[in-house]
């Protein structure tokens, strides 16, 4: 899982088997090891209708109905969007890029664009 940050939006992308495990179990961690403290992100499922997210302490949590996880899980959906107060959030398939990169894709989903060169 990984997720990006850029002034008022947070977005997570997850690979295939992340996809399975959070529609089988409901819920995902990471964790970022920093020389004294641990950044932990996480996505869990929510009763509430809306994407929404926490932040306390050295957690940033992605609280995601189950309706969503279960879309996201069992269909071709490629993502969600929400907004909490001024944050904007999206959390979405990671597909293999079309550039060359040495960073391991092999769990990505394979990129719509690439069948069409």
């Amino acid at each position: 899982m990984k997720i990006r940050i850029k002034a008022n939006s947070v977005r997570y992308r997850l690979t295939r088997p992340e996809v399975a495990t959070l529609g089988a179990t409901g819920s995902l961690e990471a964790h970022t090891e920093f020389a004294h403290k641990t950044l932990v992100y996480a996505i869990v499922t929510t009763t509430d209708n809306t994407l929404s997210a926490d932040f306390v302490g050295n957690r940033i949590v992605l609280n995601m109905p189950k309706a969503m996880i279960d879309e996201l899980a069992g269909t071709d959906t490629v993502g969600f969007s929400g907004e909490t107060g001024n944050l904007k959030l999206l959390v979405e398939k990671d597909f293999a890029c079309i550039d060359h990169t040495d960073e391991d894709q092999s769990d990505n989903y394979p990129n719509p664009q690439l069948s069409c060169q």
